[in-house]
């Protein structure tokens, strides 16, 4: 069994800024400093992450204090909700997830897939932009998220014990010790989605729908690497090889 684990910004969906616009808020609120987020990135990055090291860019005090980037955290959850619910917000799919999403279910029945998330965001959040863009969150049955852990290369090793957990042995990887190596399946559109399954040795199928190349991704030790997810067939088969 394949475990299929999708990033969601830049890969699944598109939110047009709603996380940069609530992030800079709740630091705005929480810290009376956004630091220079007009020049930060983002992608790659998970949430807990973005809030210290624009504090540390910032100079602040807090930094370093769980105290405080909890509390920009918790606001930026309700900051973000407002944000998607605006009238003119424009949270999209990208080219081919509903289809490759569809794609999968048959697999999924006939336990050769197990499909999940593997995001920088916190939890509540994933939850609020897969909404936001008509997908289910309980589509995905197990995932790994920014608020377990603001180390993104950790998340690999959380999400394959939970789809152990959730199987009983983790399928036919590893002799009933869990899913590892390649039967983990890390999809994703920046070259931090391809390095954090190393350490776990699986499998990195990266996409270009993000603000990285083809040839950045490549080079990046991406196993394959489709502009869009558009060709359901060929996507297919790279997740399930």
């Amino acid at each position: 069994m394949k475990l299929v684990l999708f990033d969601i910004d830049g890969t699944l969906l598109w939110t047009d800024g709603a996380g940069r616009r609530a992030i800079h808020g709740a630091l705005l609120a929480e810290a009376g400093t956004a630091g220079p987020i007009g020049t930060y990135r983002f992608d790659g990055k998970t949430d807990p992450q973005i809030v210290r090291e624009l504090l540390t860019l910032a100079g602040h005090r807090d930094a370093e204090d769980e105290v405080r980037i909890q509390a920009v955290c918790r606001r930026y959850l309700g900051l973000l909700a407002a944000e998607l619910a605006k009238p003119a917000q424009a949270t999209r799919l990208m080219g081919g997830v509903a289809q490759l999403l569809a794609a999968l279910e048959p697999h999924e029945q006939a336990g050769r897939a197990l499909v999940g998330l593997l995001t920088g965001n916190l939890e509540a959040g994933a939850a609020l932009k897969l909404r936001s863009a008509g997908l289910d969150p309980a589509r995905f049955r197990v995932g790994a998220y920014g608020s377990d852990s603001h180390r993104r290369a950790d998340l690999p090793a959380v999400a394959a014990r939970r789809a152990a957990a959730l199987t009983g042995d983790g399928g036919g990887g590893g002799g009933g010790g869990g899913f590892v190596g390649k039967d983990v399946v890390i999809v994703g559109d920046t070259p931090e989605d391809v390095a954090c399954g190393r350490p776990i040795g699986a499998r990195a199928v990266a996409v270009a729908t993000g603000f990285y190349d083809v040839a950045t991704l490549r080079a990046a030790g991406a196993d394959r690497v489709f502009e869009t997810l558009a060709d359901t067939a060929a996507v297919l088969d790279a997740l399930l090889a």
